[in-house]
């Protein structure tokens, strides 16, 4: 490739990079949000579920908005409402704000991905065409699995609006390279009819299908809202394919799907994102609420994960034509599901056993994603190999949604059971200690703040010193009146006194003791409830995670090599 080629190439690939590391940059930071901005863990995800699928559902549209208008115009356009968005999720004060800021960036984001992809596949000649297509789709791969450790690495330092403060160097220098690189005038512009219907159909069918998942233990899962909710996802998917069967220029090219590599590489994309991402996703929230390291020590314990990505992803892409799809796709599928395995039997206190869990993922997501990435373009040239990266960028998308919505949706609905079991436990334990009713009250309004707050319950005194002498003097006082002995001589009273402070003193440092192991207690129920309220997801998950070796059976043993379009 000439020099001009590869600066192009890069460019795009750090537009695709900023798009990709924003659906799972702020994972890591959750914690810190939802504390920064006072609300909860299920509204929290809305700001990650607006981002992925309105990019999911605008990609290919705005995309075709790119090839009428001039797709150059439109990168530049993408590059500053993706700044735009960053600057205001960063300054938000509100989680509204956040949801605003991000809509924006998912906006930009849908701009920018379809146009990086078809810039930069343009930009060489067809000989280099495949090895664009690996770069710019490996780019994919890695900006989303580094994005939690990026994010580690910038909220421990900056707090978590340094994960949007650090967008806007470089989209600012993403435009530079623009303004001298690209032609804006004059550019080749493709006619072509906007399927609105079919945008709006998918819209819909990731929305309801989102919000039945996030909201499904909220409301029930056999209430109307959700029946209706499910009932609307069917009948709208079932819609956007009617529609797009039919119309002339649809969102999604259905011929694609006649080729089984293809259909293949889409299928793994979005099951094999759902269990990749829903590691990355809780765990650096359970490394931070459960266990109490900071952003950056939960960000280092999940980049195993990361770096097996990064190594392999390039190397199984290449080694496909030598070992074939089936048998390089499988392996990597029982690494995921070996990995799978780990996380639901691991002692979580035990660094060593997520390691190797964490490991198994990587590897596994990087074994498979090197070679989804090469047979989605297959053999495309021309307008259908550029209609097959817009189509996998979409569902890659839509594997993220439904992975926060499941695994956040579960955690949530743990989090609700564990908190019920801590509390029931709380009141029983209570009994046990030698305090007034008041008291007693007392801890426990305090244990439930806690409990429901996310902080630690306190491990304060009941009767700390200062109490304690004004015990002693109160108690001393009323022996005096009672036995007549505000007139003794002080060598008496002092005596008396001296002989209450020993009887205050040990029933203090009772009650003090009594107390301590109430708050030890419940200290350690709630990080073994809390525990258990994350790894449950995985357990329920892991007999999927061998099931999805099954799909390899979806690619052919020789691939066909489909007509140009």
């Amino acid at each position: 490739m000439k020099k001009k080629q590869i600066i192009i190439l890069v460019t795009m690939a750090l537009g695709i990079f900023l798009c990709m590391l924003d659906t799972t940059v702020m994972n890591i930071a959750l914690p810190a949000i939802q504390t920064g901005l006072h609300t909860d863990l299920n509204t929290l995800q809305w700001a990650l579920n607006v981002y992925t699928i309105t990019f999911a559902a605008l990609t290919i549209p705005l995309g075709r908005i790119g090839d009428q208008v001039g797709r150059h115009k439109v990168y530049v356009l993408g590059l500053i409402l993706f700044f735009i968005g960053s600057l205001l999720s960063a300054s938000s004060s509100t989680i509204a704000l956040l949801i605003a800021g991000r809509e924006i960036q998912s906006i930009g984001a849908a701009i920018i991905f379809p146009a990086s992809m078809t810039i930069g596949i343009n930009s060489v000649e067809l000989s280099k065409r495949n090895q664009a297509v690996v770069i710019l789709g490996i780019t994919q791969g890695l900006a989303t699995a580094f994005g939690p450790t990026i994010g580690g690495l910038i909220t421990q330092f900056w707090g978590w609006r340094g994960i949007f403060y650090i967008n806007i160097p470089l989209v600012l220098l993403a435009i530079v390279m623009c303004l001298l690189l690209l032609p804006l005038r004059k550019e080749k512009i493709v006619r072509a009819r906007l399927d609105v219907t079919g945008m709006l159909l998918a819209i819909l069918t990731l929305f309801s299908l989102t919000l039945a998942l996030v909201q499904g233990s909220t409301w029930g899962w056999t209430s109307d809202k959700i029946l209706c909710l499910f009932s609307g996802f069917v009948v709208s998917l079932s819609l956007f394919i009617w529609r797009e069967s039919r119309t002339s220029d649809p969102m999604i090219r259905l011929d694609l799907f006649k080729y089984r590599h293809f259909t293949g590489a889409v299928v793994v994309t979005v099951l094999s994102g759902i269990f990749f991402v829903g590691m990355m996703v809780l765990m650096p929230s359970f490394f931070t609420k459960v266990q109490g390291h900071t952003e950056l020590t939960a960000a280092l314990m999940i980049t195993p994960a990361s770096i097996m990505v990064f190594l392999l992803s390039p190397i199984s892409g290449l080694l496909l034509k030598k070992v074939g799809s089936r048998l390089l796709i499988a392996t990597g599928l029982f690494f995921l599901a070996a990995g799978y395995v780990g996380i639901s039997i691991m002692n979580p206190d035990l660094y060593w056993q997520f390691a190797i869990s964490c490991v198994l993922i990587g590897a596994g997501y990087g074994i498979i994603i090197g070679p989804i990435t090469v047979l989605s373009a297959g053999d495309f040239t021309g307008e259908l190999l550029t209609a097959s990266q817009s189509v996998t960028g979409v569902f890659r998308q839509i594997g993220t949604v439904l992975a926060v919505a499941i695994f956040v949706s579960a955690l949530s609905t743990n989090l609700g059971t564990a908190k019920a079991q801590v509390w029931t436990t709380a009141q029983n334990e209570i009994k046990k200690v030698s305090v007034s009713q008041a008291e007693k009250k007392q801890i426990l309004q305090t244990t439930h703040k806690n409990l429901y707050s996310g902080t630690t319950t306190t491990g304060s005194p009941a009767v700390n010193s200062h109490e304690e002498s004004k015990i002693i003097e109160s108690e001393t006082r009323q022996y005096l009146v009672n036995h007549n002995g505000t007139q003794w001589p002080d060598s008496v009273k002092k005596k008396v006194q001296i002989k209450i402070t020993e009887i205050v003193k040990e029933k203090v440092k009772k009650i003090n003791r009594q107390v301590a192991n109430y708050h030890e207690n419940i200290t350690k129920i709630v990080k073994q409830k809390m525990t258990w309220a994350f790894i449950k997801p995985y357990q329920v998950a892991m007999p999927f995670a061998w099931l999805l070796l099954s799909t390899v059976f979806i690619f052919e043993k020789n691939k066909r090599k489909p007509k140009n379009i």
